[in-house]
C-alpha cells in the first residue's frame, strides 16, 4: 500500500537560519552600541563647571591719554577676601582707575564718572610711581567711559575708550582655550573626582591685546600668556 506523506503547514517547520533583520533595526542597534560606547565619555566630560571657579575676572580696559597722564580704567570682578588658595570665593565687581604721570608727578590727583556713578581722591603709590583709586559698581561701561580728572589744580574731562575689538575673544573663551590645553595638569587637582582649584583670567593691553590664565589648587601654578585675539598660547609657567 502507497503511504500519503502530509505536507507540513510552514507553523510547523522549525527554521535554522538567522532572523532577517530590517535596515531600521540595523540602524537602531548600531546606535546604541555607539551610544553604550560613549557612555564612560560622557560620564567624564558631563561637566565640571570651571566658570564657576573663576576668581578674578578683568573683563574690560579702557585707555585715554593727555600731555600730563595716562588713563586706564579696569573692570574687574574679585573675590573677597583675596588669595591664591585654590578656593573661589564669591567676587565683586569693582573700577579700578590708574593714573600715570607724563613727567613730574602732581600733587594730588582724584578721578569721577561723568555721570556720577563713582569717583574720588585717588592714592599715590610709591611702588609704581603712579595715582589709584578703586570703587565697587554695579554695572561696567562698555565701548567707552567718559571721566572727569582732578590733576593737581587743574580739572580736564576725557574720555576713555575699550581696547577691546570686534577680534577680541571672551574671557569665558580664553579661560575654555586654557581648559582644553591644560586638561592633564587640572586632572592632578582633583581630589575623590572634584576639581579644587580656582581660575584667574585678566585682559591684558600691552602692543596688543593678551589674556592672562592662571590655575592654582594652593600648592601649583599654572599660567598662560594667550594671544586675545585668536587664542594662542604664547606662553607657558608653571612653578
Amino acid at each position: 500500500m502507497q503511504q500519503k506523506y502530509r505536507k507540513k503547514s510552514p507553523e510547523n517547520v522549525i527554521s535554522l537560519s538567522p532572523p532577517a533583520y530590517s535596515m531600521s533595526m540595523k540602524r537602531r542597534l548600531l546606535c546604541l552600541l555607539l551610544l553604550l560606547g560613549f557612555l564612560p565619555v560622557l560620564a567624564a566630560c558631563r561637566g565640571e563647571d570651571y566658570e564657576a571657579r573663576i576668581s578674578e575676572i578683568k573683563r574690560d580696559i579702557f585707555c585715554a591719554q593727555t600731555e600730563d597722564f595716562t588713563l586706564t580704567v579696569a573692570c574687574l570682578s574679585r573675590e573677597y577676601p583675596y588669595a591664591d588658595d585654590g578656593v573661589a570665593c564669591a567676587m565683586t565687581d569693582t573700577i579700578e582707575v590708574t593714573i600715570s604721570p607724563a613727567g613730574a608727578a602732581a600733587d594730588s590727583a582724584a578721578v569721577y564718572a561723568a555721570d556720577g556713578s563713582w569717583g574720588g581722591d585717588a592714592s599715590f603709590s610709591s611702588v609704581h610711581g603712579d595715582f589709584r583709586f578703586s570703587q565697587g559698581v554695579t554695572a561696567f561701561p562698555e565701548g567707552s567711559v567718559d571721566v572727569r580728572v582732578v590733576w593737581g589744580g587743574k580739572e580736564v574731562a576725557i574720555a576713555a575708550t575699550s581696547v577691546r575689538t570686534p577680534q577680541t575673544i571672551s574671557p569665558e573663551e580664553a579661560l575654555s582655550r586654557f581648559v582644553k590645553s591644560e586638561s592633564e595638569a587640572l586632572s592632578r587637582m582633583e581630589r575623590e573626582g572634584v576639581f579644587c582649584g580656582e581660575f584667574r583670567v585678566r585682559l591684558l593691553r600691552r602692543d596688543k591685546n593678551y589674556y592672562y590664565v592662571a590655575v592654582t589648587d594652593g600648592e601649583t601654578h599654572i599660567a598662560l600668556l594667550l594671544d586675545a585675539q585668536t587664542g594662542e598660547t604664547l606662553a607657558r609657567r608653571e612653578k
